[in-house]
């Protein structure tokens, strides 16, 4: 069987975990969009899993990089060669699919994000941790209440005829919005739409405040997947809003095309190989006394051995690790 050579991207945020393989041609062979449900080890694992049966080949991974929230702790569960952070990965992936891309958006289940680029190299950025009623998590209780499915939530917009305005600067204030415009007995269609156009605004007013943005415009992340947010966003805009064909996995994408760019210096890989999917992992918190910061230390152990600490402010736990891991070897 002819071997494959391919890169491997994760992306671990707090609610969804992604992993895409690539092949050399840039190419995506498998991925896989799954939800972190607080257990990113498992999940990781169960994600390399369905990544190597999706994909009839011998596999040679040349080269591996994380990113997300998680990325530390998936760095070192799989051994990765690159850890960024989510914006330089989704500024890669997005100058993959429009080499002169000068606007991302990115919209996520909690957080969001505007990256601005000039001549391929991002000069600015702001991020949303805070408020919901800029990501896709507004959008999935609107949903709900409405009894509606969130894939049905895009389709839906579409079809207004009378869009009513609903407040966007909060999401509580939004939903008591809503509810009033229920109550005064607006269509459905009309109001899913008011929703629609009320977080981009809530994004355009706090993100994309007091910067300048220009086209092209790509639009990822999984609120991407909505097409009445897209057009939202063009009409609020006036410009055209590009979607990427894999606009869910595009931070995992760029880890992959970060990866080649290690691999293809001339670096060797770490990645411990497929078969960290039937480890075992432990985690356990200590707490050390040492001194006032009273600092919480996390360890991971693989199979019984110590894999890494962190948590440390002086590196006095960190440090020991190698010694450790010498020791247990």
């Amino acid at each position: 069987m002819k071997v494959k050579n391919c890169y491997l991207g994760i992306d671990v945020g707090s609610i969804s975990t992604n992993v895409v393989l690539m092949d050399e041609d840039k190419e995506i062979m498998a991925k896989v969009y799954t939800g972190t449900n607080g257990k990113p080890i498992e999940v990781i694992q169960e994600a390399l899993k369905e990544i190597k049966s999706k994909v009839n080949k011998k596999l040679n991974i040349k080269g591996v990089g994380t990113t997300g929230s998680g990325r530390n702790l998936a760095a070192m569960i799989v051994g990765a060669d690159v850890v960024k952070n989510e914006i330089t990965a989704h500024g890669i992936a997005a100058l993959n699919f429009v080499g002169d891309v000068r606007t991302i958006i990115e919209i996520g289940g909690q957080d969001s994000k505007i990256i601005l680029l000039k001549d391929g190299i991002i000069r600015d950025f702001a991020m949303n941790t805070v408020c919901a009623a800029g990501t896709g998590s507004f959008l999935d209780r609107q949903a709900a209440r409405l009894g509606i499915d969130i894939k049905r939530f895009g389709e839906l917009a579409l079809k207004s005829t009378n869009p009513v305005r609903i407040a966007g600067r909060c999401a509580v204030f939004a939903e008591t919005d809503m509810i009033h415009k229920q109550q005064l007995g607006h269509n459905q269609e009309d109001i899913i739409r008011g929703l629609s156009d009320a977080m981009v605004r809530n994004f355009l007013n706090n993100l994309a405040k007091g910067k300048d943005i220009e086209a092209p415009v790509v639009f990822q992340g999984g609120v991407a997947a909505n097409v009445g947010i897209k057009r939202s966003f063009e009409e609020a805009l006036g410009l055209e809003v590009f979607v990427p064909p894999h606009y869910d996995v595009m931070g995992s994408i760029g880890c992959c095309l970060l990866a080649e760019e290690y691999a293809a210096k001339g670096n060797k890989t770490i990645f411990q190989g497929f078969n960290i999917i039937n480890s075992g992992y432990d985690v356990r918190g200590i707490e050390c006394s040492d001194c006032p910061n009273m600092c919480e230390i996390v360890e991971i152990f693989r199979d019984g051995k110590i894999m890494a600490r962190w948590g440390d402010k002086c590196g006095k736990w960190s440090n020991l690790i190698k010694k450790d891991i010498e020791n247990l070897a």
